[in-house]
C-alpha cells in the first residue's frame, strides 16, 4: 500500500501546500498552515463489513420444487450426465479436434427441440450455413433449433434476455467468445474466465442448461484457466481415436451424478450412434485361440466393459537394449509388472522386446488389469494361448500377491452374459455369477496355469 502523502491547508485562505511553511505563499499570513488529517477513502472503499444488501438465509430442509432432469434423447449421453440435463446447470465438454463434440451436441439439441423444448445453438467457429450443412448430413435439418453465429457475449445475452429462456443453450466454443468489458483477444485467460462467468450467471438465474464446448491442449487438458473447471457443475471429456469408430463420453466431474460414468458412441456416416453393448467393440474375432491375448472385464463407473489385452514378446539375438512399447496402458505399470514376473516368478524378459496393446484403442486405468496383462505376457512368452472363454482380473502387488478389486461380481456377470465360462481372479471374489471361477492367490499360480495349458 502506498504511503499517504501529507498536505497542509491554510486556515485563512484554504490553499493547499505539500510541505509546512511559516508563511502562506498565497495570502502571506503567518503560521496559518495546519496539517490536514489523511483521507479515509481507502478504508471506506475496501471495508466490506457494511453498505451491502442483506442476504436471506434458508433452512436446509425448506420445502421446494425438486429439479427435474430433461432427457437429451440420447441414452448414452444421459447415462454420462447421470440421468439427463439439470435446469440451471453448466456443463463443460472438451475433446480433441474432430472427435465429434459439435455433432453430439447438435444431435442432442435437435432431439430436445423436436420434443417441444427450446434449444439455442450459438457457434463461434462456424458460419450458420456450415452448421446447417452438418444438420442436413445428420438428418436433423427439420429440427426447430434457434441457430446463430456470434462471438460477442453482450450481443448473445441481450438477444437471450429479450425472449423466453431456452431449455438448452450450446456455446461452441467458449474460447471464441469475447466481452467488450475485458481487454484481450478471445481465448485469453481473462476473456475465457469473464465470458464463462457471464454465461453461467445467466444460466443459473434463468434455469437454463448451458453447455460450453472447450478446446483442449496437446496433453488433452481443457485449454484456458483451470478455474473454468471449478466454475461449472459438470466436466465431460469426449475421447477416442479418429482412426477408430468408437467414441467415449466420460464425466470427470459431476455435481448431480456419479463420476467416471461413460457413454459409448460409434461414429457413422449419419452421425454418432449409441452403442448399447460396448464390449463387442473391444473384442476382436476370437475364432481361434492365439498366444498373448487375454480378456479383461474393465469397469467404467457402473458399466462393465470387456476389452482384449494383447502382448507380443520378441527375443533379441544381439546385446541391444530391448524396447518396451505400450498402447492403451500405463508404461510405468508395465515396467513394474515385468519386474514382479522376473523377481517373483523367475521369468526372463530382460533380453526380449515387449509390446503391449489394448484392442480397439481403448485406454485402461483400472488397477484390476494387472492380472490380465500378466496373463497375456506369460502366454506370449510361453507361446501358449489362453482359453478363449476365459476372463482375467485382479491387482498385483510388489510381493507377487493378487489383491482383491472392487465389483468383481459385476465384472463376472458381464462376462457370463457374453458367453465366457471361466474366470480367474482374486481368492475372495463375491460370487461366480454363473462362471466357473478359479481363484489365484499368487502371481506364480497364474504362471503355473498358463504354462500347464494346452
Amino acid at each position: 500500500m502506498a504511503k499517504p502523502k501529507k498536505r497542509f491547508v491554510c486556515q485563512n485562505c484554504g490553499s493547499i501546500s505539500s510541505r509546512w511553511q511559516g508563511q502562506c505563499p498565497d495570502c502571506a499570513e503567518w503560521n496559518t498552515l495546519v496539517e490536514d488529517a489523511p483521507a479515509t477513502v481507502f478504508s471506506q472503499k475496501h471495508d466490506l463489513s457494511s453498505g451491502g444488501r442483506k442476504v436471506e438465509f434458508e433452512a436446509l430442509d425448506e420445502p421446494g420444487e425438486p429439479l427435474k432432469r430433461r432427457p437429451t434423447g440420447l441414452a448414452e449421453f444421459d447415462r454420462a450426465l447421470g440421468g439427463g440435463l439439470v435446469p440451471g446447470s453448466a456443463i463443460l465438454m472438451g475433446g480433441d479436434p474432430g472427435i465429434g463434440k459439435s455433432t453430439l451436441l447438435l444431435q442432442a439439441a435437435a432431439t430436445i427441440a423436436k420434443d417441444g423444448g427450446s434449444a439455442v445453438y450459438i457457434s463461434g467457429e462456424e458460419a450458420a450455413g456450415q452448421v446447417r450443412m452438418r444438420a442436413s448430413r445428420l438428418g436433423v435439418a427439420d429440427a426447430p433449433i434457434k441457430l446463430a453465429a456470434a462471438t460477442s457475449v453482450r450481443d448473445i445475452l441481450t438477444t437471450l434476455n429479450a425472449s423466453e429462456p431456452p431449455a438448452l443453450l450450446v456455446i461452441d466454443s467458449i474460447q471464441t467468445m469475447h466481452s467488450d468489458t475485458i481487454e484481450g483477444a478471445p481465448g485469453t485467460v481473462s476473456q475465457v474466465r469473464g465470458c464463462a462467468f457471464e454465461l453461467i450467471r445467466y444460466a443459473k438465474e434463468n434455469g437454463v442448461a448451458l453447455v460450453l464446448v472447450g478446446h483442449v491442449t496437446k496433453d488433452g487438458n481443457i485449454a484456458g484457466p483451470r478455474v473454468l473447471e471449478h466454475m461449472v457443475d459438470v466436466v465431460m471429456s469426449f475421447e477416442g481415436e479418429r482412426s477408430h469408430q468408437y467414441r467415449i463420453l466420460r464425466a470427470l466431474k459431476n455435481r448431480f451424478g456419479a463420476v467416471d460414468e461413460i457413454g459409448v458412441f460409434s461414429m457413422a456416416g449419419s452421425g454418432l450412434e449409441e452403442v448399447g453393448n460396448p464390449s463387442m467393440l473391444f473384442l476382436s474375432g476370437r475364432d481361434e485361440p492365439l498366444a498373448g491375448s487375454a480378456v479383461f472385464p474393465a469397469l467404467e463407473g457402473t458399466r462393465p466393459v470387456l476389452v482384449e489385452v494383447q502382448a507380443l514378446i520378441v527375443r533379441l539375438q544381439s546385446g541391444a537394449t530391448p524396447r518396451r512399447a505400450v498402447v492403451g496402458w500405463d508404461s510405468g505399470r508395465l515396467a513394474m509388472l515385468l519386474a514382479v514376473l522376473e523377481s517373483r516368478c523367475g521369468l526372463n524378459f530382460s533380453s526380449a522386446e515387449v509390446y503391449l496393446n489394448v484392442a480397439g484403442g481403448y485406454r485402461l486405468s483400472d488397477p484390476a488389469a494387472d492380472v490380465a496383462v500378466a496373463a497375456a505376457l506369460v502366454s506370449a512368452l510361453a507361446d501358449k494361448p489362453l482359453a478363449t472363454n476365459s476372463v482375467w482380473f485382479g491387482e498385483v502387488s510388489l510381493a507377487g500377491e493378487i489383491r482383491p478389486v472392487a465389483h468383481s461380481g459385476v465384472r463376472m456377470r458381464e462376462a457370463a452374459k457374453l458367453g465366457f465360462g471361466v474366470g480367474y481372479g482374486p481368492g475372495d471374489a463375491d460370487g461366480s455369477a454363473g462362471l466357473n471361477y478359479r481363484s489365484l492367490k499368487q502371481l506364480a499360480n497364474l504362471v503355473d496355469r498358463v504354462m500347464a495349458s494346452a
